[in-house]
């Protein structure tokens, strides 16, 4: 079987969506799959060997431009392979920081429109690629604002198309009106091209076929899974004060600033004079205001030789971060759909404590490898916490427990055999 597996770069950032694309592509690859992962927008930068083409389809620059000015929308292939430079693709991440929202909402209905968009001779370059070089038997969308592709990739290639569903509605709700309103409506029109939709959780299943406003039966549940190697293995120093931890995007949606409160909390009370906050994660330029406030307030509380921000980490660094906390929390303000570092965490044999909401019950309930906390509750995080901290022999077990079902049950072959079960259910091959 030959698949498309049509990706997202994330502007050089390390992003959970093209990790795990490109564990997918790999995992897959490794079971006789034929997979073509296919950049588009910028190159994916991943923390483990990447797989993708050297190529990138859809680039960020010519996107914009295409939108922006009709002119773009006729240049000559020799102009358009100039803007998609590795050079001036890799700045695009500089460049999103400064594009307005109403920009932002208006290139995303015209992508979502498809062959109907401004960017239709980027879905033409795709498809004629595919076509004449790849010649996939089945397409595989990475998430559903491409899925204004559906339409054309199934006229052009006769092959099923699927869509795996990331986090679009977050996304969505944020654009301004009426940009919001109207890609809304596109996406559930376009939905109807997708021959079935891959979520990681039955929480989102449930969620985005309200969303769409389509038969939940269309929407196929396949959990995320890690390329465990070298997971669970990283030794933790023996001599290292207790810590508590946050590895994701430094960014309100992901709930830092809610870590930050209730480590004050704890740090007010005498038991815990010794406790450490460790975060890690990309910090943009749109967020860095944000961070800056956060640390003034760790300043104010006096709490700085307590505090360490590492920045990116690539992978080893990741596991050794992981293996180094007594206990891991991501306290999204919104109802997450996917959770991967989650899951990094406890295969690692580190206890999570999560609000109670999106895919954290049921990953808790699956793996009972931790605790969970009223959403947006700063005091009930940092009880939790607490009551962890304080019972070493109950963090120890929480541990044990989700390391022992990560490592069983979320692991990459896994993903890849039920999503390739999916794809045989539809492919003539």
């Amino acid at each position: 079987m030959r698949v498309a597996y049509i990706a997202a770069g994330a502007a050089g950032m390390y992003c959970g969506t093209c990790i795990h694309d490109n564990t997918l592509a790999a995992a897959l690859r490794r079971q006789g799959v034929d997979v073509a992962l296919i950049p588009t927008y910028t190159p994916l930068r991943t923390d483990e060997e990447g797989v993708a083409l050297n190529r990138v389809f859809y680039g960020g620059i010519n996107v914009y431009l295409q939108q922006k000015w009709s002119l773009f929308r006729h240049t000559p292939r020799a102009v358009d392979r100039l803007l998609d430079s590795p050079h001036l693709l890799g700045s695009l991440g500089r460049f999103s920081a400064s594009t307005s929202a109403a920009d932002l909402g208006a290139l995303t209905v015209s992508v979502l429109q498809g062959e109907e968009g401004r960017q239709h001779k980027e879905l033409e370059r795709l498809v004629a690629w595919l076509k004449s070089d790849f010649k996939p038997d089945v397409v595989h969308l990475t998430n559903a604002m491409f899925a204004g592709m559906g339409h054309r990739l199934k006229q052009a290639l006769s092959v099923p198309v699927f869509c795996g569903l990331q986090g679009e509605d977050i996304f969505l709700e944020q654009l301004i009106e009426p940009f919001r309103t109207q890609a809304r409506d596109i996406l559930r029109q376009r939905a109807a091209d997708i021959d079935a939709f891959i979520a990681p959780c039955a929480y989102y299943q449930h969620h985005m076929a309200d969303f769409m406003q389509c038969d939940p039966e269309r929407i196929r549940v396949v959990p995320l899974g890690l390329n465990l190697d070298g997971h669970g293995k990283a030794p933790a120093r023996a001599d290292r004060p207790r810590s508590i931890g946050y590895l994701a995007r430094i960014c309100p949606e992901k709930g830092f600033h809610l870590l930050v409160d209730a480590f004050k909390i704890l740090k007010d009370q005498s038991d815990f004079a010794d406790l450490r906050l460790e975060a890690a994660g990309y910090l943009g330029p749109r967020d860095r205001s944000y961070y800056a406030a956060q640390e003034r307030k760790i300043r104010s509380w006096d709490l700085s030789a307590t505090f360490a921000y590492r920045g990116e980490v690539d992978r080893e660094q990741k596991i050794q971060f992981l293996s180094n906390l007594d206990i891991f929390s991501m306290p999204t303000t919104y109802a997450e759909p996917k959770g991967l570092s989650i899951l990094e965490a406890l295969a690692n044999g580190t206890p999570v404590v999560q609000p109670n909401h999106g895919t954290f019950p049921d990953l808790i309930a699956a793996t009972g490898g931790g605790l969970l906390f009223r959403p947006h509750c700063t005091e009930a995080l940092a009880e939790n916490l607490a009551r962890l901290l304080r019972d070493p022999s109950l963090c120890q077990q929480l541990g044990r427990s989700g390391q022992k079902a990560v490592h069983a049950n979320y692991h990459d072959d896994a993903t890849a055999q039920a999503t390739y079960n999916i794809y045989q259910q539809y492919a003539n091959v």
